[in-house]
């Protein structure tokens, strides 16, 4: 590895590094409303929201990071505005991380990822700090990207899903009671499969 770059302490930067380090597995600092994300679901965990800048729009799949500010729109609403980051980077996290949410056991490109950057636990002037190091400060959030999917399977591998709708590839992480969430979103694609089951049950009785 080439020699690192260190964050500032953790804490003492947005305060979303600290939070995906430590377990958590719901992103409460997005701030998409403030930006024009056209995306059809926003909000998941940051691993999740990465895959979902992919979708189907009118039969056709849509990639926000290819399209002109798409980058800068993502990283607004994740909640790194003012990050430096590697496109080729991102786009390898966002494959990784897809691979593995349909694979657990398909961790070599995950694994990859991870390889650019190390956590590392110190003792600061204000007492105990663990400090993210990149090999390249254009990796850090592919990085946290790829880290929050750890996180995830830690909270729950068999709750971090695809959407039940065939035509669909927006990931969720079910967050239930129950666990039983199947879609994107009901308005969306849950209504679309009530609507489909009903038709066909009337034409079955026709």
């Amino acid at each position: 590895m080439t020699s690192l770059h260190a964050s500032n302490h953790l804490g003492e930067r947005d305060g979303l590094e600290e939070q995906y380090l430590t377990c958590q597995v719901r992103q409460t600092g997005y701030t998409a409303s403030a930006v024009d994300d056209p995306r059809p679901l926003t909000g998941e965990p940051l691993a999740l929201d990465l895959v979902n800048t992919e979708w189907i729009q009118d039969g056709e799949r849509r990639d926000l990071l290819a399209e002109p500010g798409g980058i800068d729109v993502w990283l607004h609403a994740a909640g790194h505005p003012d990050a430096a980051v590697d496109p080729d980077g991102l786009r390898a996290a966002r494959d990784a991380i897809r691979a593995t949410a349909a694979d657990h056991g398909d961790a070599a490109a995950l694994n990859a990822v991870l390889a650019h950057g190390r956590l590392v636990e110190r003792l600061g002037p204000g007492g105990p700090e663990r400090m993210l190091e990149v090999d390249d400060e254009g990796w850090r959030v592919p990085w946290l990207a790829a880290q929050n999917l750890l996180e995830l399977l830690r909270a729950g591998p068999d709750r971090i899903r695809r959407c039940a709708n065939h035509a669909c590839i927006l990931h969720f992480f079910d967050g239930s009671r129950s666990g039983r969430r199947q879609w994107c979103s009901m308005a969306a694609c849950g209504n679309r499969a009530k609507a489909r089951r009903h038709y066909e049950r009337t034409r079955e009785q026709d």
